[in-house]
């Protein structure tokens, strides 16, 4: 069950759009601030996705979901919630005017998440002058809702209690939240991401592969045991009976080895971009945006239906979390939808109707 009350959004693009389907299929109230003229459709196109998913892993019926409203200010938007994600471009002196404007109109008892990734909560939290102690890195991936991890960072304002309460409310929308100990750039998950990035690049630059057959590698290779155990429990299976103390000891010379151009950056110029879009819309066969996002989403759902049923049952990895997040929502889809207080209040104030006194009879016909 959620603790989120209401929430905002202050944002909704890709990820912005992924937090407020998430938070709306979960039964919460959201108010959202975007600027964008196109920002309804885009929600909407979000959500459409988000719905279909969310169908096929419960099947017995979804909870009433929450009610959308879309803001004409940011004050507007957070005035009376208790949970606050803002999710605008990746530029400093934008966070930087948005938090402020949060941080002016916001409850004081608000939680206001960023989904930043890779700016520090510390440089952020300068700008917001009431209540900074309230503010975290709530870092998503896409698709938000349904990959399940969301790391959450502190700034040296932040109050420990406020990266607490975050961790509850992310968990109990269905998310697997992990604390960052340290603050750094890019925190973990991005930062392991830039430099398989980096070493993509060099591979398509100086042509060793194409994009596909480097995503091929990955998806039928090492993805498929990353999805379901990770780096380091894989190489602990891969040293054997010795385990990680022997797969170290086997393969930790080729640290030294000359292989990697981690270090080392490819120009990013015309030419490179060129190769890898087009490289790009070949791997595409002409599938739009929207026809591989739902089979992005079909293939997370069946990944993470299949992981729930390992473990003699009860889950192994996302797929336990996943268990657990379906039976939460079939929870909430079986309980009767009450009446708002608004509704209620509303229904109170509503007078009523006195009923007619029926016509006295003439007598007299017709002729």
């Amino acid at each position: 069950m959620s603790i989120i009350n209401k929430a905002a959004a202050i944002g909704g693009g890709v990820i912005g759009a992924g937090w407020v389907a998430r938070l709306l299929l979960n039964g919460i109230d959201v108010s959202i601030f975007d600027p964008d003229p196109e920002a309804s459709r885009k929600v909407g196109e979000v959500m459409k996705g988000a719905r279909r998913a969310y169908k096929q892993m419960v099947p017995g019926g979804l909870p009433r979901e929450g009610k959308l409203t879309f803001a004409k200010t940011i004050a507007e938007a957070v005035a009376d919630a208790d949970f606050i994600q803002e999710s605008v471009p990746e530029r400093l002196d934008l966070k930087h005017r948005v938090l402020a404007e949060i941080d002016a109109h916001a409850p004081a008892n608000a939680i206001v998440g960023s989904s930043t990734s890779g700016i520090k909560p510390t440089d952020m939290q300068v700008a917001m002058k009431k209540h900074p102690e309230r503010l975290v890195v709530g870092h998503p991936f896409n698709p938000v809702y349904l990959l399940p991890l969301v790391e959450i960072v502190g700034g040296e304002q932040t109050f420990p209690e406020a990266i607490e309460v975050a961790r509850e409310m992310y968990a109990s929308i269905g998310m697997k939240p992990v604390v960052i100990r340290k603050e750094i750039e890019a925190f973990v998950g991005d930062r392991l991401l830039e430099a398989a990035w980096r070493e993509a690049l060099w591979l398509i630059k100086d042509g060793i592969c194409t994009v596909e057959e480097l995503d091929d590698i990955m998806r039928y290779g090492f993805g498929l045991r990353w999805a379901q155990m990770g780096m380091f429990q894989v190489y602990r299976v891969a040293g054997g009976e010795a385990g990680m103390r022997h797969f170290m000891a086997q393969f930790g010379p080729c640290l030294k080895w000359p292989w990697t151009k981690l270090m080392d950056v490819p120009e990013f110029n015309d030419e490179l971009v060129d190769l890898i879009a087009t490289q790009s819309d070949d791997q595409a066969h002409g599938l739009s945006i929207r026809e591989l996002e739902k089979i992005r989403d079909d293939n997370l759902v069946a990944i993470m239906d299949a992981l729930s049923k390992q473990n003699k049952g009860k889950g192994w990895g996302a797929g336990a979390l996943h268990k657990d997040y379906t039976k939460q929502l079939a929870k909430l889809a079986a309980k009767k939808p009450t009446a708002s207080k608004a509704a209620e209040k509303a229904k109170a104030l509503k007078p009523v109707k006195k009923a007619e006194k029926p016509k006295k009879k003439t007598g007299k016909k017709k002729g």
